[in-house]
């Protein structure tokens, strides 16, 4: 009852923010099959794809921040359409370049323009709803995330058989229609945002984010565990292949089940969990996810992982919409963009980083080894989470 209550509150731009994104994510399919096209379309040798996937996370490292600038200075409605109509026009243009120089500018320009889709969007979500709605907010969006990455990747690889150009083609359609959707959808709350804005004197503290001691401990806080959870893509399917003899399907089923269990209790949970404080809910959260990636080091079948599946998948669905919860409540009014964009710049690093550093771990010393460590790095971050400052308190950390 509380669920569909809650479902009912949620304000038409939230709803239309989640069309949009479960529209963008369905097509979301060349980021999966990048190497590939690299490779085998284009013939670039391994070190080659290797440095354009990597232009394209430091690209987005780049991007995120400064979108999120852009959208306290122009609208973060603004932002998102300029994103999703530019990304289509460099997704279907894409294909006709085949040189190694020319995909160097065009993976760059294409890595800087989807990726203004990420603190745009949170900072939607963010002005969207009411304060104490936010941690169900950022859980309902993830639902249109993952639902998309459900059935992008996996039509993909259908188009790929095919040819790679129809992966490109869809995926830049997608991108067309979701901004179409945002311009049909949003055009009133733009007037009535940029009313609001003239309107609502600029809080106290409206510096840069950077110089907020209380959120760069946050995100020293974060980096530790979201390092550790990446290593699902990483070490993780390299574990269950080599060192416990199991299939590449079994890996792709645990993934399965972990979308499955996030798209049928993640709102639920955080409807339920939403009147904790958010050093309960984060510390927790890394907690389990901590614990899910660490327990590995004690799996010896397909049963066992998928137990770890379950305890860093609730990990994950109470802490991840509680961390852009959290950020959007401690930044101010005027500086929300700029937050998510440091906020998203922070996972982009974690993401570039992470796989790498576990997979470096793992064949120097071992797997067990390399999950100890990671279940260290978890509980570091569990205990910096445990001290955050709360919105609204005076202190950084007791």
């Amino acid at each position: 009852m509380k669920f569909w209550s809650q479902m009912r509150e949620m304000p038409r731009d939230l709803w239309i923010l989640f069309v949009t994104t479960l529209i963008n994510r369905l097509g979301s399919m060349v980021l999966p099959f990048m190497v590939l096209y690299f490779t085998r379309e284009l013939h670039f040798n391994v070190p080659q794809a290797g440095f354009l996937l990597a232009l394209y996370g430091v690209g987005a490292m780049i991007t995120a921040p400064l979108s999120g600038m852009l959208c306290d200075r122009f609208g973060a409605d603004r932002i998102l359409k300029i994103s999703l109509f530019l990304s289509s026009i460099f997704l279907c243009a894409f294909p006709l370049v085949t040189s190694l120089a020319g995909v160097v500018v065009m993976t760059l320009l294409l890595a800087i323009t989807s990726e203004m889709f990420r603190p745009a969007s949170a900072t939607l979500v963010t002005t969207s709803v009411q304060p104490e709605q936010r941690k169900t907010a950022f859980a309902l969006f993830r639902q249109a995330i993952n639902l998309g990455m459900s059935f992008g990747p996996a039509l993909g690889g259908f188009l790929a058989g095919i040819s790679f150009f129809y992966i490109f083609l869809i995926d830049g359609l997608t991108s067309l229609a979701g901004g179409i959707i945002v311009v049909a959808g949003l055009q009133k709350r733009a007037r009535q945002t940029e009313t609001h804005k003239t309107e609502t004197p600029a809080p106290e503290n409206s510096g840069f984010a950077w110089k907020d001691p209380a959120f760069m401990y946050f995100l020293i806080a974060l980096l530790p565990i979201v390092i550790t959870f990446f290593q699902h893509i990483s070490t993780m399917p390299l574990y269950m292949v080599q060192d416990l003899k199991l299939s590449e399907a079994k890996y792709g089923l645990s993934f399965t089940f972990n979308t499955i269990l996030v798209i049928l209790l993640e709102v639920p949970l955080n409807i339920y969990t939403s009147h904790w404080n958010f050093r309960r809910s984060l510390s927790l959260g890394s907690l389990l996810i901590a614990l899910g990636f660490g327990g590995l080091v004690l799996a010896t079948n397909f049963l066992t992982v998928l137990i770890t599946v379950v305890v860093w998948t609730f990990g994950e669905m109470i802490f991840l919409p509680g961390c852009a919860a959290y950020v959007a409540d401690i930044a101010p009014q005027n500086r929300q963009g700029q937050y998510m964009g440091f906020y998203t710049m922070a996972f982009s690093i974690a993401f570039t980083f992470g796989p790498w550093f576990g997979t470096v771990l793992m064949e120097k010393y071992g797997a067990a080894t390399m999950w100890i460590l990671m279940l260290l790095l978890g509980l570091v971050s569990t205990v910096l989470l445990s001290r955050i400052k709360l919105p609204g308190a005076n202190v950084s950390h007791p």
